[in-house]
């Protein structure tokens, strides 16, 4: 297969929702989810990376399905680029993780996420895209979960529950 030399190096950036893009309702609320914030954010950043930008859906990952992993797989499976950030719910993207590593795709893929939506004005969001963005382009091909400045591989990462930071699988408390 060919690739152009502009599409290696390329990022692509695949939303799927999660708190990075939810909205609050002030009337009833409630956070629900409007258009993605990612070309604000990026602008924002002042990213200067050559990336390309696709909503593949807008949801909160505690309602994602594996058909839902199933269209994020194809889609990093289809396209050009060979470097891949996706934005994602912090609930579950464990297990888009996998299923993107068991995929063993020839592409170097970074999963992120926000506790806090960037509409609340002191999101962890931009930070963690900055990271993601930096990820992506200095990790050998694989996938990983970036999250609050660190890097975890797709196989070793889970989502402290307590304390809402990510953690290797075998992580022992420090006593």
């Amino acid at each position: 297969m060919f690739f152009s030399f502009a599409a290696i190096m390329a990022i692509k950036i695949f939303i799927t929702g999660g708190t990075f893009d939810k909205e609050y309702d002030e009337l009833n609320g409630r956070l629900f989810f409007k258009d993605t914030h990612l070309p604000e954010i990026l602008k924002l950043g002042r990213c200067n990376l050559e990336v390309s930008v696709r909503t593949l859906m807008m949801i909160d990952s505690l309602d994602m399905k594996e058909t839902d992993r199933s269209i994020i797989l194809n889609q990093c499976r289809q396209c050009d680029e060979n470097k891949i950030v996706i934005t994602h719910g912090t609930d579950t993207m464990d297990l888009t993780a996998r299923a993107l590593g068991e995929a063993g795709l020839d592409k170097t893929i970074v999963i992120t996420g926000a506790l806090i939506p960037y509409k609340f004005g002191s999101s962890d969001g931009l930070f963690n895209l900055g990271s993601a963005l930096a990820f992506v382009q200095s990790l050998p091909k694989g996938v990983y979960v970036a999250m609050n400045g660190k890097y975890f591989n797709w196989n070793n990462v889970r989502k402290n529950k307590t304390s809402g930071f990510f953690e290797e699988l075998n992580h022992k408390e420090k006593i």
